[in-house]
């Protein structure tokens, strides 16, 4: 992927949004290790959080056993406007509110987009102990690549992908072999940030990968509430609902915008098996 030829395109927001250690050079390619890095904190348990960081543990007590965990040892990689990695820090630090609007802390992200064999979508519903966002419907796997070797890599969005079926795996059960990585069609880039609640939120540099395969699904409950394959015309309803405020549906902030930008458009592609030609990695289009 080129990243010196970024283009940043804005486009239309659809959902209100509300103001509000040392690194790990060893992991980055050696292509890599020429840029300057954040020196950020890290962490690989929750007791061994120093109290210079300012964490209130006991504000989470209630947090989740899994989550709490994933939200620590996690590093999710941080970059700039341009997609450029500057540094790495925890998921728990990438998804308070004070330190995106503070430190305006930006990390790398990736949205699957799976469809079967008849093109129908695979939808998630967020488990109820998920940290941001819980029990909202969303698009197939909303995840990170983290800062290791193997989802560093830029090429072709090699690392993204890499990430990509190691979450399909985690939160749905599908296996590897479901999912080859080259199987993966990266289609574009966005930028948003949206707030979960007082707390927590999102500032994401998102990927959207696509993927027409048939799998099988076994989802893990610590992570997916519910799951369902829709069609168009279901997917639309499922929208109605939302802004009707009728069920209590709700939809993620990213998935809506992927719906209102992208993704019927994308789904022609995907049904006439022409992906690639829809596929623009040059354009980082800016929601914000």
């Amino acid at each position: 992927m080129a990243m010196a030829s970024n283009t940043i395109i804005r486009l239309q927001n659809s959902f209100a949004l509300s103001p509000s250690a040392s690194p790990r050079f060893s992991l980055l390619p050696s292509r890599l290790r020429q840029f300057p890095l954040r020196v950020c904190s890290s962490i690989s348990a929750v007791t061994s959080l120093p109290s210079a960081m300012g964490v209130d543990l006991s504000a989470d007590s209630a947090m989740d056993a899994v989550q709490r965990r994933l939200m620590f040892d996690d590093e999710c990689i941080l970059v700039d406007e341009n997609d450029h990695v500057v540094g790495h820090d925890t998921k728990y630090n990438c998804h308070l509110m004070e330190k995106i609007e503070s430190e305006n802390l930006l990390h790398r992200a990736f949205s699957v987009f799976l469809f079967n064999s008849k093109h129908e979508l695979l939808l998630q519903q967020r488990s109820s102990t998920k940290v941001t966002f819980p029990l909202v419907w969303t698009n197939t796997c909303c995840s990170h690549p983290l800062f290791r070797g193997s989802e560093l890599i830029e090429e072709n969005a090699l690392g993204v992908r890499n990430a990509a079926q190691r979450k399909l795996l985690d939160e749905l059960g599908i296996p590897a072999d479901d999912v080859p990585v080259d199987k993966f069609t990266p289609l574009g880039r966005i930028l948003y940030k949206a707030p979960s609640d007082g707390k927590w939120g999102e500032h994401e540099l998102d990927y959207l990968l696509f993927i027409v395969r048939d799998v099988s699904v076994q989802p893990n409950p610590d992570e997916v509430a519910d799951v369902k394959y829709v069609n168009r015309d279901e997917l639309k309803e499922i929208v109605r609902k939302a802004d009707a405020g009728e069920e209590g549906l709700k939809l993620s902030p990213w998935f809506r915008l992927v719906v209102d930008n992208f993704l019927f458009k994308w789904w022609d592609h995907a049904e006439n098996g022409t992906l690639k030609q829809a596929a623009d990695m040059n354009t980082i289009h800016k929601l914000i």
